[in-house]
């Protein structure tokens, strides 16, 4: 499956919009990535636990949007744009939604 950010495919023709599509994801931060993103907060750097806690999200959000446009028939997505959030009393939870618009194109 085609998965593009932008509006056409190169060499493609879109014959069929399909829908639009979404996949998202929400993660909690568990508290031994928080205390150790507080450390480097004060310290500086990177925080390696958030950053791989944010891949796999991401990464989850793709898939589930893939799988979606495929149960319409597309073999392509366009469009598609990322959002991240962050949520919860404590800001403990991450929020990823992939959203897009199914196609199928030639």
């Amino acid at each position: 499956m085609i998965i593009t950010t932008t509006n056409s495919i190169e060499g493609k023709r879109i014959v069929d919009y399909k829908g639009i599509v979404s996949g998202e994801v929400i993660v909690g931060i568990n508290v031994l990535k928080d205390m150790f993103a507080s450390v480097r907060n004060f310290i500086g750097g990177r925080s390696k636990g958030y950053e791989e806690e944010l891949v796999k999200a991401r990464d989850n959000a793709m898939r589930e949007l893939e799988e979606r446009a495929e149960r319409l028939g597309a073999n392509a997505i366009v469009g598609v744009d990322i959002d991240y959030q962050v949520l919860g009393a404590d800001n403990g939870m991450m929020m990823v939604i992939a959203s897009g618009t199914a196609v199928y194109c030639q």
